[in-house]
């Protein structure tokens, strides 16, 4: 494996973030924050507790991976669709570096983006609300398999689009809305019969289910079938970008 190669792309593309400081850190972390603000104060002073918990807590993991999966896709998404519409890709693909090279610096710094934003919002959560954390490993486990993942779908969804706007297509239509109707800012037993049925074929409740365990040992769905979709939804992606290099589906083209 070309580490110079990987390490140089992903340098690359951690130094935009840098250069973008405004709208890569700053501005997800404010609009996260005007969540706790707004929830916060109106949803949380008529519903005081979920489960025992506080419900500015109760929030906390669904607001993370809110942002989480947003910023994953947005980073690999933009991180690839750029050098597409410049044409640098073409410099990119004949030169001796391996498919596996190219989607590892790319995702590894969509990835590390997201990583480093959600640690920052669950650090400025802890300004809001008292936080706990029962189960650190797992928290962190989860945090990187959704941002690796949901990097792996950016990434697909930048070769896919051929415009600026297909790029935020997926994320604002799909993503977003299945985040807030996936337990994010509700437990799922809190719905009736009907709509909990209905709601557990949302791919994000597991998502949030098993991030939220890690914090408060709370969970709308077994941390093992959490897990487990998750690592599911992994293999998709990585099935789909292997196929994208095999077919040369929109990249030689």
């Amino acid at each position: 494996m070309n580490i110079y190669a990987i390490r140089a792309i992903y340098k690359f593309e951690m130094a935009r973030t840098w250069r973008t400081l405004m709208q890569s850190i700053i501005a997800p972390v404010i609009s996260t924050s005007l969540y706790f603000v707004v929830f916060g104060a109106a949803i949380g002073s008529r519903i005081k507790e979920v489960d025992g918990i506080s419900y500015g807590a109760f929030i906390v993991p669904g607001l993370i991976m809110l942002s989480l999966l947003s910023q994953s896709i947005s980073n690999a998404s933009f991180g690839i669709y750029f050098p597409r519409f410049t044409g640098t890709i073409y410099e990119l693909l004949s030169a001796p570096v391996s498919y596996l090279e190219i989607v590892v610096s790319y995702v590894g710094a969509a990835a590390t983006k997201s990583i480093l934003l959600g640690l920052i919002i669950l650090a400025t959560a802890g300004l809001f609300v008292p936080l706990q954390v029962q189960h650190p490993f797992w928290m962190i486990l989860f945090l990187v398999l959704t941002a690796v993942t949901f990097s792996l779908l950016g990434f697909i969804i930048g070769i896919w689009a051929d415009s600026f706007e297909k790029l935020q297509l997926v994320p604002l239509l799909i993503i977003t809305p299945l985040t807030f109707l996936g337990g994010s800012f509700y437990a799922v037993n809190m719905l009736p019969p009907f709509w909990k049925i209905v709601t557990l074929f949302n791919p994000i409740v597991y998502l949030v289910s098993g991030f939220r365990w890690s914090f408060y040992g709370l969970a709308d769905v077994n941390v093992e079938i959490s897990l487990a979709m998750t690592a599911l939804f992994l293999a998709v992606f990585l099935a789909i970008v292997a196929w994208i290099f095999k077919t040369g589906y929109r990249l030689k083209s």
